[in-house]
């Protein structure tokens, strides 16, 4: 088993998203990571299982249903 901590670029090219993507999701979508000093740290099965459960898709609905909120309301 793989105890190994993975850093932004490495969890990355993991998931098939660039590095900005990852911080906007620790932002934005709480995806699991762990600051250690300046830097963030994933456990891959932590994201994987955060991946998994749907946790991703579920904001990303909710903001694609609040953008279509947005355009419809504009003249």
């Amino acid at each position: 088993m793989e105890d190994r901590w993975l850093s932004v670029d490495q969890i990355a090219d993991h998931l098939g998203i660039k590095r900005d993507t990852v911080y906007k999701w620790i932002d934005e979508r709480q995806m699991p990571g762990h600051k250690i000093g300046r830097l963030w740290k994933f456990n891959k099965q932590e994201v994987d299982d955060w991946v998994k459960s749907g946790s991703v898709r579920e904001k990303i609905k909710s903001r694609t249903i609040k953008q279509k909120r947005v355009d419809n309301a504009q003249p």
